[in-house]
């Protein structure tokens, strides 16, 4: 019989966060199906969040500056306990361009962890980003 402690892995960003997330991911997924546009996806994860009480922003502005001077702002999905970003996504798959812009909110906000979450047609994908530079 394997012990549970040993099934946990101790090289992941907070563990369990992180699962919890992704059960919510899961529930909003199996409870809506494929098809919607990502702001009803983010609605139903917004909801679920408040109902378990994880503390979160959503629609998070972040600026960007050179020089005190802002350049630019992202717009990010969810920021999940000052932790862990979460970003939405419905296409077929993921591509080069959402992981990267998963990444410069992580250096952006120098998290050190995002999640980035595709409702497809064949299910739920995501993707754990990790910030090494934080």
């Amino acid at each position: 019989m394997v012990d549970k402690k040993e099934l946990k892995r101790n090289d992941l960003l907070y563990p369990e966060l992180s699962y919890q997330i992704i059960g919510i991911l899961f529930e909003v997924y199996n409870k809506m199906g494929y098809g919607y546009q990502e702001k009803y996806y983010q609605k139903a994860i917004s909801e679920k969040l408040k109902e378990i009480n994880l503390p979160f922003r959503e629609q998070f502005v972040v600026e960007i500056t050179f020089n005190n001077n802002e350049i630019g702002k992202y717009f990010l999905d969810f920021i999940i306990e000052n932790k862990i970003i979460l970003e939405i996504k419905r296409m077929d798959k993921f591509f080069k361009k959402d992981i990267e812009q998963a990444y410069a909110y992580l250096k952006a906000t120098n998290l050190k962890l995002g999640i980035l979450a595709n409702f497809t047609k064949r299910g739920l994908q995501f993707k754990r980003i990790v910030n090494l530079n934080s």
